[in-house]
């Protein structure tokens, strides 16, 4: 039987992973908040649902959406540091995690990111206790916990690090800056390639009732690495301080799943 797969959140990860996951075989469907953006998913086999969810409530149909699903892949980042108002991410969350009690979803996949594990020091694995220091770090660990503590869906969430790929890397913020600290601190990044390559297999895998950390397994330092990522690019390399010996964040994964079936597809180099 194929499997009817939601998207919520078709932006710089959801759109390329609804493409693949729709080349595979799925059927898909993905929400957006743009008129625009449904001319563009209807393009690409998707099906398309016009949704925003904030802290005041859904609108769109949420229903409609939902009652399609076998699996829903919950991809809304936090957003907490642009600048004006703040929404609640936690209470968009409830929202819609209200909406798919209602609904005959049963099998989630929820985008976090290793920001729930704060300014942990040395090894870090989904063992490690999450010890959040950012507003964004204590709602998604609240958002995690609201679908991990419910035994009627089988949730598995995916604690992303630093995403990486298209138009998207740290280097070109850091390019030229001065004074920066941390130099000797490992990198823990992601590609988009793997993104959508881990979401993939662990549907494939039915891999459910999980926490999951993914971040490429290779972490030279943020001196080593953002210097030669931007001599490559043709770019001013920043300036890191030298500083005394510290113990940074190395995030790694234990899950039997990741170490035992999947081959990272890009290298983040």
């Amino acid at each position: 039987m194929t499997k009817n797969i939601g998207i919520i959140g078709c932006g710089w990860l959801g759109l390329p992973l609804a493409e693949e996951l729709h080349k595979t075989g799925y059927r898909i469907s993905g929400t957006t908040t743009s008129e625009e953006k449904i001319k563009v998913l209807k393009t690409k086999g998707i099906q398309p649902f016009k949704i925003l969810i904030s802290e005041e409530g859904i609108k769109g149909p949420i229903t409609e959406f939902l009652n399609t699903l076998s699996i829903l892949i919950i991809n809304i980042p936090p957003g907490l540091r642009g600048k004006g108002p703040k929404e609640s991410y936690i209470e968009k969350i409830k929202l819609l995690y209200g909406a798919i009690k209602k609904s005959s979803v049963k099998h989630v996949i929820f985008a976090s990111s290793t920001a729930v594990y704060g300014e942990a020091e040395g090894r870090v694995t989904e063992k490690t206790k999450p010890s959040p220091n950012t507003a964004s770090g204590v709602q998604l660990l609240e958002c995690e916990n609201l679908f991990l503590n419910d035994e009627q869906i089988q949730t598995t969430i995916i604690r992303f690090g630093g995403l990486i790929g298209p138009k998207r890397h740290p280097i070109t913020m850091l390019s030229g800056r001065e004074n920066l600290k941390g130099g000797n601190a490992p990198i823990n990044l992601i590609h988009l390639d793997d993104c959508i390559g881990i979401i993939k297999s662990l549907i494939e895998h039915n891999h459910w009732n999980a926490i999951l950390n993914a971040v490429y397994p290779q972490h030279p330092t943020k001196e080593e690495y953002y210097t030669k990522e931007a001599l490559k690019r043709g770019l001013t390399p920043p300036y890191y301080e030298s500083e005394s010996n510290k113990t940074y964040k190395l995030i790694t994964t234990c899950s039997p799943f990741l170490i035992n079936n999947y081959e990272f597809l890009t290298s983040i180099n």
